[in-house]
């Protein structure tokens, strides 16, 4: 019996009934959701509890065997993708909600939980888990933990990191570290939860965590607005904070090409004149329906009367909000293009439409018939970019990463806003991370995972 085959007895031996799938119950898989490729793995483990993440890690550890840590597969960053000598842990079965402690305002969720689901379980409760992102009907607790995860709400709720209480993460070799702190005061020492969270699945498996929940809102009220350019927005977005305060729950701006791009027949209903520069999708919520309607409209009222913003459409029932928030969201239209890439980063806000401006230049440059879709949580500091550069040029990727990371430094910005690093950004972490920084999170990787089997590849190349 050669190694893997041990591997995979030892696996199969030491689990529930059905935990292992191996050959073509893998490649019946795809790869992730950006890629319809056939999974590819020596095994796919799929454990019910903290017990058998524990089982197959020690075995995974005794052998030297890679481990992929994988969720809802909705990564951007191929930061959970196999190969044929990976083992995937998935914790697909893990999807327990083990508390919701109405009077705390806490919940204990296991790591396979969908987002939505844990949304609309505490929901019918009267509470409020705010982590809200387009992947929500995919993505996982234990994904979104690991990743850091933003999404639409972070302007007031902040990211997955300010929601977690506590945790419980599997090392490499089996060890349990359990911090289910529920509190949120408790400065005993190291914050020790902050490692794991934001880590991607490198230092150890999130098998569960306690977050924090929020009393259901009394109020949602929404609006999208049209601008005539960028100096506008971050004037209409100071307007917002002014008036609004801690109302204001999201702020997302579509650049025209993007809007009209996703409005086009077919796609998304418009629900207003698409030849405008800038859209604005601006959400409140509050705890007073009637007071906080008439509030949000003299907001918007003053914002036209004062020429900020060209136009306004408030939705009348939930189904025109969620139809507002389908022209955000879904941008199926903008992945036509082929290839479509997808960028995720961040700035000052000042720097933001110079930094704009400079990219779609260097596109035009390197491809002229190429298109580049912007949108994002401009609040937060937070832009996506979807490249398309309509050209099947060599190393067209790499051409790319060049456009959009390359200025970035000059601007103050990230290479990641909320996405992470996964093994495609790697490259450019040395753009934002100083060599230092670096070298302390490679130290903190070797403590906690010595031989490397976590993830392997991942943020960074330990040998390098």
């Amino acid at each position: 019996m050669t190694n893997s085959q041990t591997v995979v007895h030892r696996l199969i031996e030491a689990l529930s009934e059905g935990a292992v799938m191996t050959g073509s119950e893998i490649s019946e898989r795809a790869v992730s959701y950006w890629n319809s490729s056939p999974k590819q793995a020596k095994a796919l483990v799929r454990p019910r509890s903290t017990e058998e993440v524990q089982a197959a890690l020690k075995i995974c550890h005794d052998f030297g065997q890679s481990v992929i840590t994988q969720g809802g597969m909705t990564g951007c960053v191929e930061g959970a993708d196999s190969s044929p000598e990976n083992v995937i842990l998935s914790l697909e079965r893990m999807t327990q909600i083990e508390d919701i402690d109405e009077i705390g305002g806490t919940a204990t969720v296991q790591a396979g939980t969908v987002l939505q689901t844990f949304q609309e379980t505490v929901q019918e409760r009267g509470l409020y888990f705010p982590l809200d992102l387009g992947a929500r009907g995919s993505c996982t607790i234990g994904g979104n933990a690991a990743t850091n995860a933003g999404g639409i709400n972070v302007i007031r709720y902040g990211m997955m990191r300010n929601l977690i209480l506590g945790l419980e993460a599997i090392l490499a070799d089996g060890t349990i570290v359990s911090s289910m702190n529920h509190m949120l005061k408790n400065n005993t020492g190291y914050d020790l939860k902050q490692l794991f969270i934001g880590s991607e699945g490198t230092l150890g498996v999130i098998t569960k965590v306690v977050v924090k929940l929020e009393r259901q809102p009394a109020s949602r009220v929404t609006a999208m607005t049209a601008l005539p350019d960028f100096a506008h927005v971050t004037k209409f977005l100071g307007h917002c904070q002014k008036e609004l305060g801690g109302m204001l729950t999201a702020f997302e701006v579509m650049w025209g090409d993007h809007y009209r791009a996703v409005t086009e027949p077919g796609w998304n209903k418009s629900p207003m004149d698409r030849s405008h520069e800038f859209y604005v999708l601006v959400e409140c919520e509050g705890l007073d329906s009637d007071a906080d309607s008439e509030r949000f409209e003299t907001v918007m009222a003053s914002a036209l009367e004062k020429e900020i913003i060209q136009d306004a459409v408030l939705p009348k029932s939930e189904k025109e909000r969620r139809e507002l928030w389908e022209v955000r969201e879904n941008f199926e239209a903008v992945l036509q293009n082929d290839p479509a890439l997808l960028y995720d980063v961040s700035l000052p806000i000042r720097n933001m439409s110079a930094y704009v401006e400079e990219v779609q230049q260097g596109l035009k440059k390197q491809w002229p018939q190429s298109a580049c879709y912007v949108l994002g949580h401009i609040g937060d500091g937070n832009l996506h970019l979807f490249i398309a550069p309509n050209s099947m040029d060599a190393d067209l990727h790499g051409r790319s990463d060049e456009l959009v990371y390359g200025p970035l430094a000059q601007y103050g910005g990230s290479v990641s806003a909320e996405h992470g690093i996964g093994t495609e950004k790697k490259k450019w972490l040395k753009h934002s991370r100083s060599e230092v920084e670096v070298e302390i999170m490679k130290s903190v990787k070797r403590t906690f995972d010595p031989k490397g089997i976590l993830n392997p590849g991942v943020i960074f190349d330990l040998a390098q």
